[in-house]
């Protein structure tokens, strides 16, 4: 299994997520330059996370015109697997690939702890294979990680079962307390209609090894692996 990791100007986590797929996972990795207008043969593409363009004028806003995100856009479209982590997230929903959009964390400053999650149910691919009672303790490393939809696109999102990921307290509780940026219902993470194209604003590539002192992030990595 092969898996396209496009890099732009001012990502910081490419070679993160690398070592979490490949060395932790056992799965193969490209990096894909975001000048390229093809993607190789991959069987999955990770936009990951960092600063892609310095995140001038707004988070992804600048990353959505590469010229590889129209690469990236057929490869979803023609029902291919895309994952989307924290900086990844916000250039999804600016490309339009996912709905919503991520604006300035309530609190209006960066913030960069351990958070928990939980997967519920929901069309994500990777759903099927978590443990939806299960909290997940994982890093934010954000400052516009809060999720905002219109009425209407929540009302959807909630029916079609597109929520993959909410903030919770380490007992998986759903409340204000475990809402570390404000976002509309708790919401870390959403999926596309297919629940092939996954955006979340956690890094579980930074939880992903015993070397790091945390394992849960492989778990959700490797639930989005065994969906390929």
């Amino acid at each position: 299994m092969t898996i396209g990791i496009v890099v732009f100007p001012g990502s910081n986590c490419d070679e993160d997520i690398r070592r979490a797929l490949v060395d932790e996972l056992g799965a193969e990795a490209r990096f894909v330059w975001h000048k390229e207008t093809t993607l190789p043969a991959v069987d999955a593409v990770v936009l990951p996370g960092g600063f892609s363009y310095g995140d001038y004028l707004r988070a992804g806003a600048i990353a959505r015109f590469s010229p590889v995100m129209r690469a990236v856009r057929d490869f979803a479209g023609g029902g291919g697997y895309v994952l989307g982590i924290c900086n990844g997230f916000q250039i999804l929903t600016e490309s339009g690939l996912l709905p919503g959009a991520l604006m300035v964390n309530r609190s209006l400053r960066f913030i960069c702890r351990d958070v928990y999650i939980c997967a519920g149910e929901s069309k994500a691919a990777l759903s099927a294979r978590l443990d939806a009672a299960r909290a997940f303790r994982v890093p934010i490393a954000h400052q516009e990680g809060n999720y905002v939809a219109e009425p209407e696109t929540l009302r959807r999102l909630n029916a079609e079962g597109q929520i993959a990921f909410r903030y919770c307290s380490s007992g998986g509780v759903l409340d204000e307390a475990a809402n570390p940026n404000g976002s509309l219902e708790n919401i870390a993470g959403v999926c596309s209609p297919n629940g092939r194209v996954l955006g979340m604003m956690p890094h579980p590539e930074r939880c992903s090894s015993e070397a790091l002192g945390a394992t849960d992030g492989a778990e959700i990595l490797r639930a989005w692996l065994a969906t390929r």
